[in-house]
């Protein structure tokens, strides 16, 4: 009877163990028991390491797995069951695929939106009010990108190669790259040509300012002769103009008729005083006026001429 229980009891252990072992691996997968799950087909144009039982997720929480892909000639289709019966998805909705690395690893598809939120009263996906109300609903078709693989950015990488070397652009790149070596040069010296230029232009300058400075009295001279140059050429002109009236010279003329008769006159008198003082008796009559007058101011005028002493 113990060994009954012993055996019952490790047996039930064991179906225990497998089933939280089995219900850990489904709700790591996503799947929730007792809940309803909706499908929806996603067309990829590459699946790039995409199988069934790759999981789905949203926001990076997995949702779903990949039930079955099909391949067709126009696109890998790929059917999604999701697991959440009450995750609503706002249109436009698109399936990428994504891998755990650059390098490859496990696939897996995630469902992103770019549109509005939803009312609060927005139908569930398997709701007959589902159609036409802006959300992801169930057995709906959505367009699939692809994820970037190793193998894409390689073969990406392997055509643009191939097309520089079609188009030489190796060498031009190297030959343009030479070529901006010697403009760089050439800039440099140029600048270097441009700096000792403005310091010439600067020495000219500062020797200009000093020329000028020393030329400023002379051109102040030069301004006062111009300015005595034009007082002299209006005094000129104003002679000018009183020569050329007729009345200034008829009085100029008169005045030299006045004074060649003055000059006569002089001339006349100045014979008549030589013909007196050459008659001695004239001159001898006038030393003894002379004489005459001067002992009167001594007689009338004795103190102021000194004769009383």
């Amino acid at each position: 009877m113990r060994r009954s229980v012993r055996e019952a009891l490790v047996g039930f252990s064991i179906v225990g163990a497998l089933a939280g072992f089995a219900g850990t691996m489904l709700w790591l997968r996503g799947v929730r028991l007792g809940s309803e799950t909706w499908t929806v087909t996603a067309d990829f144009a590459n699946a790039a390491g995409l199988a069934a039982r790759s999981p789905v997720t949203f926001r990076g929480i997995m949702v779903g797995t990949v039930r079955s892909i099909d391949v067709t000639p126009m696109a890998v289709k790929a059917t999604l069951e999701i697991n959440a019966d009450d995750l609503q998805l706002p249109l436009p909705v698109k399936a990428a695929v994504s891998s755990a690395s650059l390098l490859g690893g496990d696939s897996q598809v995630e469902l992103v939106t770019t549109g509005s939120p939803l009312p609060k009263n927005a139908p569930k996906p398997k709701s007959g009010r589902c159609r036409n109300s802006g959300i992801l609903c169930n057995g709906a078709t959505i367009q699939g990108e692809s994820a970037t693989s190793l193998s894409a950015v390689t073969a990406s990488l392997e055509q643009l190669l191939n097309e520089a070397q079609k188009s030489n652009l190796i060498p031009a790149l190297v030959e343009s790259t030479k070529q901006f070596g010697i403009t760089s040069q050439d800039a440099s010296k140029f600048l270097n040509t441009a700096d000792l230029a403005a310091e010439n232009v600067d020495t000219l300058v500062h020797q200009l300012r000093a020329e000028v400075a020393r030329a400023k009295p002379t051109i102040e001279n030069l301004n006062r002769a111009t300015a005595e140059a034009a007082d002299a050429a209006a005094h000129i002109n104003n002679l000018a103009g009183a020569i050329d009236n007729p009345e200034t010279v008829s009085d100029l003329k008169q005045t030299v008729t006045n004074a060649r008769e003055l000059t006569a006159r002089i001339d006349q008198v100045g014979g008549d005083i030589e013909q007196l003082t050459d008659d001695p008796r004239f001159m001898k009559g006038l030393r003894s006026v002379m004489i005459g007058l001067g002992t009167l101011f001594e007689e009338v005028y004795p103190a102021q001429t000194g004769g009383s002493k």
